[in-house]
């Protein structure tokens, strides 16, 4: 079905909402599911049914007239293809775009409602949105019947596969002392009650993980935890088979309830206590308008800054997969060049399959951690790009190839990108690498006290690009899960402000990968994961603390694409000591698996400059 069949179809339920027989004169349609989750399984793909734009950022508005999608400067070129011409896209990030509620209320009649369902748009959205809308005499109603799932005729059904133990010996705490530390802060803001909602943090807090959403290690459930209880809500059919022996590995014991009785269950609680219920203002606004203002406590929860931190465990989890992610990565990025130099027919979806062959290989290997971005010439434009049959091109000597890849291991979770030119580059090509290149290397030796925002440290990444005028149009840094999602918070490098950011912290991960994209050309990107460990320097900025960076991916950064004229010699030592350390540590393991071959073309690409 077009576009035009299903906005009409849309709109024809909004002129008579079947359950209460109202009207509606705009309709949102988020990403969201309704855990707020940044990735989605298929039955959750409202927002691309609705509009044909399937990148994971953004927001479909539709009124009675037009129709219009919000995202972000990661997909503006992804969205300007993707949508017809029904539809007008909102560069969202832009100072000229305005948010939606300040567009809709500039837009609508007085009297005007705009309706969404309220399971799929967070408290944070809502209650801004809401504000805006009502100053222009307009008002923002929940729509409890999802209007997109009754016009969306095959919509898959929810995804429901069985979860997995993740073993003590990787989580490196038991869900006893987790809840522990849980406990504690409920105490310290005298909270009976916590609601938690996203996926993440459920499978982190009960040491579970899954595969309801795609290469995203979670289950779809909600977890409640008072100061002597804990109840689960989740279809029970997902349940390991080994559930009872895992709760008692974990000291604990765990309450099963439906996973529909969420709802029910909090107005059952709300009635039987009196104290206060903490909930994040990023789960839905349909659970935090349950509870009223004055018992509601509305933080992030302690689960996600808990998560964050990485323990010894973790830690160590998070190097070591990195070192065999590494071992694979150099074996792809080593068949790739001899293949294209032999002019073997490679391109962007071959290329794909044969770095995860690689990966696949590595022990405790357990998926992909998101679709590849194997993308060469003016595809790597595209900032979150994902190669189609219709869109996939040859791996040639001719363009530059850029690969953003990932994995998911039981000891952690792995998010790289380098950037190649098997051929010859162009000074220009060359330019702008380097300047990408100089921020990245700004950020991995930078210094900085102990809970800076990562928003201060943005810029820094920029200012060789921002020196020339150039720029691009995403965050520098995003956290990473320990075997969970690809992108984790609460922190964040980048120029938004981001209200959760706790500041960052000992043991916190984190990607540091600037970039630069020239639509219909190429695209460049540079990304390691950095652990944030002490700074090693005399003072503390009078006894907040010192830290820095450690970079933990291990691949190579091609030195033929660097013109060596612009570094300074404090990026040349890092660079060289770096590729100095990738070879100490990858070497002897190419040698003790008999990969002469990969050994010989990392030698070759870790000499220094």
């Amino acid at each position: 079905m077009a576009t035009t069949k299903k906005l009409a179809a849309l709109r024809g339920l909004m002129k008579k909402i079947p359950s209460t027989g109202e009207a509606i004169d705009a309709y949102i349609i988020p990403t969201d599911d309704a855990h707020q989750s940044e990735y989605i399984c298929d039955h959750d793909n409202r927002r691309s049914y609705i509009c044909g734009f399937d990148g994971s950022s953004g927001t479909a508005v539709v009124t009675t007239t037009d129709a219009y999608l919000w995202t972000d400067g990661r997909y503006y070129d992804q969205a300007t293809k993707q949508l017809d011409s029904h539809w007008t896209l909102m560069k969202d990030g832009l100072p000229t775009t305005p948010s939606i509620g300040a567009f809709l209320a500039k837009s609508l009649t007085k009297g005007s409602k705009v309706g969404v369902d309220p399971k799929l748009i967070s408290f944070r959205t809502w209650a801004p949105m809401k504000n805006e809308l009502e100053a222009a005499d307009c008002d923002l109603v929940p729509v409890k019947e999802n209007l997109i799932d009754i016009i969306w005729t095959d919509q898959p059904p929810q995804t429901s596969n069985t979860t997995i133990v993740h073993d003590i010996k990787f989580t490196g705490e038991t869900v006893n002392k987790k809840l522990e530390s849980i406990r504690s802060s409920l105490k310290e803001k005298n909270v009976e009650v916590l609601i938690v909602t996203a996926l993440d943090e459920i499978a982190w807090c009960l040491n579970l993980r899954g595969s309801d959403i795609p290469y995203n290690p979670v289950f779809f459930a909600y977890l409640i935890v008072t100061l002597d209880k804990v109840f689960l809500f989740i279809d029970k059919n997902k349940l390991p088979e080994d559930f009872a022996v895992h709760e008692s590995a974990n000291d604990v014991k765990i309450e099963i309830k439906p996973y529909d009785n969420i709802e029910a269950f909090i107005g059952e609680l709300l009635g039987q206590t009196t104290g206060k219920f903490w909930i994040s203002p990023a789960s839905s606004f349909c659970l935090n308008h349950l509870i009223s203002e004055k018992r509601r406590v509305q933080e992030i929860t302690p689960i996600n800054i808990l998560k964050a931190i990485k323990n010894p465990v973790e830690v160590e989890g998070m190097k070591m997969s990195h070192i065999r992610d590494g071992v694979a990565l150099c074996q792809y990025f080593a068949w790739l060049s001899d293949a294209v130099a032999k002019e073997e027919a490679v391109d962007e979806i071959s290329g794909a399959t044969k770095l995860e062959s690689f990966r696949a290989k590595q022990d405790h290997y357990m998926g992909l951690s998101f679709t590849t971005i194997s993308s060469s010439g003016p595809n790597g434009a595209v900032i979150h790009y994902r190669p189609t049959e219709e869109t996939n091109r040859p791996i040639t000597t001719k363009e530059i190839y850029l690969c953003d890849s990932g994995a998911q291991y039981k000891d952690g979770t792995t998010d790289v990108t380098r950037t190649w030119h098997f051929g010859t580059p162009t000074e220009y090509h060359k330019d702008c690498f380097t300047r990408v290149l100089k921020g990245q290397i700004t950020i991995a030796t930078a210094i900085f006290p102990r809970k800076v925002k990562g928003q201060m440290l943005d810029s820094l990444a920029r200012k060789a690009l921002w020196d020339v005028g150039l720029d691009y149009k995403h965050g520098t840094g995003h956290g990473i899960g320990h075997f969970l999602n690809v992108h984790e918070g609460p922190m964040q490098i980048g120029m938004r402000v981001i209200p959760d950011d706790p500041g960052l912290q000992e043991n916190m991960f984190v990607s540091n990968e600037p970039g630069y994209y020239e639509s219909d050309n190429f695209g460049i990107r540079i990304e390691d994961i950095v652990q944030i460990v002490k700074a090693n320097i005399a003072r503390d900025f009078d006894g907040r603390g010192a830290l820095s960076f450690e970079t933990i991916t291990m691949c190579p950064i091609q030195t033929k694409m660097i013109n060596a004229a612009m570094l300074t010699e404090k990026e040349r030592k890092h660079l060289n000591d770096y590729h100095k350390r990738v070879f100490e540590t990858l070497g002897p393991l190419l040698k003790k698996i008999n990969d002469d071959f990969t050994y010989n073309w990392l030698k070759n690409e870790t000499q220094p400059i």
